[in-house]
C-alpha cells in the first residue's frame, strides 16, 4: 500500500476487519471497527478534530436518534407486533411469507426513508424468523433487499435520492422519479426475492405457516405510536404536496423525525427507558463513519482516482459503475456529493440524474457498508436477537443481485 495516504490504508483496514471478524473469531461489532478506525486517523493527525466535526451530518444524527425512539417505543408497546400479525397473517407459506414482506417494504420505501423501516422491519422479520423458525439470514437479507431497492424510485427514498432532489438537477422529482425508476424498481424487486429463492432453496420448500395472534402490551404506548405515525405520513404528504406545487421548500428531514418522536418522548411513563433503550452503537458508528469518511474525502486520494481515469462523467455506464464501486469506498452519500460536485461542470441528462440515484441506491446491495440501512439492520439483529449476517453472507447473494440489478437499470435507463 506503498504511496496510499494513511487514511485510505485505515479504511481498508476497517474493510478488512468487517469481512473476517468472524471467520477470524474477532469477537468485535461492525461499530466497534468503524470506532477504531475514526480514533486512528484522530490520533495520527489525518485530520482534525474541528474538521472532523464539521463532517459528522447533524440532520443525520438526529434523524436517527429521533427514528429510533420511535421504532423502540412501537417494539416496546407490542404495537409493531400487533400490526404486523395483522399484515402479514395470509400468508399460508414462507415463500408467500418472503414475497409479501418485500413488497411491503419495498412499496413503503417510497414514503417513509429506508433507514426508517430498516429500524421499524428488522424486529419485525426476527419475530417471524423466531416464531415459524424460518432462516433469520434470510429474513434479514429480504428486509435489507426490500428497503434498499424500494427505496430507489422515491426522491426521499433514501438520503441520497434527497441529496439529488435538493441539487436542483431535477424538476418536479417524484413524477420523474417514478418515471424513470419505477418500472426497473418493480423488476429488480421481483428479481431479489427470485434471487433469494435460488439462495435458501431448503427455506421454501412447503411449509404451513400459522400465525399465532399477538396482542398489544402497552396501550397508552401504541397510541402515542399510532399518533407519531401518522406525523410522519402527514408531515411527508405535505412536504410532497408543498414542493411539487411550490407552495412551500422541502422540510429538512430531521425535523420530520423530531415531530415524530414528540408525542412519545413528552406524554409516555416510559420515556427515559426508550431513550436508554435505543440502538446507541449505531449513532456511534454513524458519526465514526462520517469522520473517517471525512479524512479519506479530505486526502483528495478519491477523486484524484476518479479524475485520472478520463471518464464520461454523464453516460449511464459510467455513472452506475463508478457510484457502485465508489459507494463502497467512501459510501454512497458522499459518493453522490461528490459526483454531483463533478457533474455540475457539465451538461447533464436526466437519464443520467437517475442512473446516480439508480446506481449509488443499489450499491447497497453490494456489500454490508454499502448502505446505511443494512448496518442499522444488523447491528439491532445482533443487539437485540443474537443475530447477524456475516461479510460473506451479505455478499454471496448480494453480487449476483446486484448485478442484475444493474444489468436492468442499465438496459432500461438507456432506451
Amino acid at each position: 500500500m506503498q504511496g496510499l495516504p494513511f487514511s485510505v490504508v485505515v479504511l481498508a483496514a476497517v474493510f478488512i476487519l468487517i469481512a473476517v471478524r468472524q471467520m477470524a473469531g474477532l469477537h468485535l461489532r461492525i461499530w466497534q471497527i468503524v470506532l477504531g478506525g475514526a480514533i486512528a486517523v484522530l490520533l495520527t493527525g489525518q485530520i482534525t478534530v474541528q474538521a472532523a466535526a464539521s463532517y459528522v451530518d447533524p440532520t443525520v444524527i438526529a434523524f436517527l436518534i429521533c427514528i429510533f425512539i420511535v421504532g423502540e417505543a412501537l417494539d416496546e408497546s407490542g404495537y409493531l407486533q400487533h400490526v404486523s400479525y395483522r399484515i402479514f397473517r395470509r400468508a399460508g407459506s414462507v415463500s408467500s411469507l418472503v414475497l409479501l414482506i418485500m413488497v411491503t417494504a419495498g412499496v413503503a420505501s417510497i414514503f417513509l426513508m429506508n433507514d426508517t423501516l430498516a429500524v421499524i422491519g428488522t424486529p419485525v422479520v426476527m419475530l417471524f424468523a423466531d416464531r415459524e423458525r424460518i432462516n433469520p439470514k434470510l429474513m434479514l437479507l429480504a428486509l435489507a433487499f426490500a428497503v434498499t431497492i424500494g427505496s430507489a424510485m422515491s426522491p426521499i427514498g433514501n438520503p441520497q435520492n434527497l441529496l439529488i432532489t435538493l441539487s436542483g438537477l431535477v424538476n418536479n422529482p417524484f413524477p420523474i422519479f417514478f418515471w424513470y425508476l419505477a418500472l426497473p424498481t418493480l423488476l429488480n424487486l421481483l428479481i431479489a426475492y427470485l434471487v433469494l429463492r435460488l439462495f435458501f432453496r431448503r427455506e421454501f420448500r412447503a411449509k404451513r405457516l400459522v400465525h399465532a395472534r399477538i396482542g398489544i402490551r402497552d396501550r397508552r404506548l401504541a397510541a402515542l405510536c399510532k399518533v407519531s405515525l401518522s406525523l410522519i405520513l402527514i408531515l411527508i404528504c405535505v412536504d410532497v404536496i408543498g414542493v411539487s406545487f411550490g407552495l412551500l421548500p422541502g422540510f429538512n428531514i430531521a425535523y420530520i423525525a423530531i415531530a415524530a418522536s414528540i408525542p412519545i418522548v413528552l406524554f409516555s411513563n416510559g420515556r427515559f427507558r426508550i431513550i436508554r433503550s435505543i440502538d446507541w452503537s449505531t449513532i456511534v458508528f454513524f458519526i465514526s463513519i462520517f469522520v473517517l469518511m471525512g479524512s479519506v474525502w479530505q486526502s483528495g486520494f478519491i477523486q484524484g482516482e476518479i479524475s485520472s481515469l478520463g471518464l464520461q462523467l454523464a453516460s449511464i455506464p459510467t455513472v452506475l459503475s463508478v457510484s457502485v464501486v465508489g459507494s463502497q469506498f467512501i459510501s454512497n452519500v458522499p459518493m453522490v456529493l461528490l459526483y454531483l460536485r463533478m457533474l455540475a461542470y457539465t451538461h447533464v441528462p436526466v437519464s443520467a440524474v437517475m442512473a446516480l440515484a439508480a446506481g449509488s441506491t443499489m450499491a447497497g446491495n453490494l456489500f454490508i457498508l454499502g448502505a446505511a440501512s443494512n448496518v442499522i439492520i444488523i447491528q439491532s439483529a445482533e443487539r437485540r436477537h443474537r443475530q447477524t449476517l456475516s461479510f460473506i453472507d451479505f455478499a454471496r447473494v448480494g453480487v449476483v443481485l446486484t448485478a442484475l440489478n444493474i444489468l436492468v437499470y442499465w438496459v432500461l435507463l438507456s432506451i
